[in-house]
């Protein structure tokens, strides 16, 4: 993908690998399992693990974000950037070992509320 697209990733063939050592020079803290029922919103089901790496800071202030599917955890497969109007902030939320089923799952997640919108950004094949 390139600007011609909408999309240019500035030298995506360091940002992916940088995104791997990132991850592993931390644990994976899952403090919400695949199937719990978010804390603000009852109704809403977390459809894979969700939790954030242990020593990192996001803009919350807490760790940064992960979502965790089915394949291998040492390996971000995307990146979802999401917005969230009530909170007035902004995260990204790594996404390890998701397939692309899993990752537009996760998407859409991310954007079934009118206060919230999430934007993907997956892994180039190859990188």
């Amino acid at each position: 993908m390139g600007a011609a697209d909408g999309f240019a990733l500035d030298r995506p063939e360091r940002f992916w690998p940088f995104a791997d050592r990132f991850v592993a020079a931390s644990r994976v803290v899952i403090d919400r399992p695949r199937g719990s029922a978010h804390p603000r919103f009852p109704q809403i089901l977390y459809p894979f693990d969700y939790g954030y790496l242990d020593g990192t800071t996001a803009i919350d202030g807490g760790g940064v974000d992960v979502w965790c599917g089915s394949g291998d955890r040492a390996r971000v497969g995307g990146v979802l950037a999401s917005l969230d109007l009530t909170r007035r902030d902004g995260e990204l939320k790594l996404l390890l070992g998701c397939s692309p089923a899993e990752m537009e799952t996760i998407r859409l997640f991310h954007n079934q509320a009118d206060w919230v919108a999430g934007a993907l950004i997956p892994r180039p094949e190859g990188l």
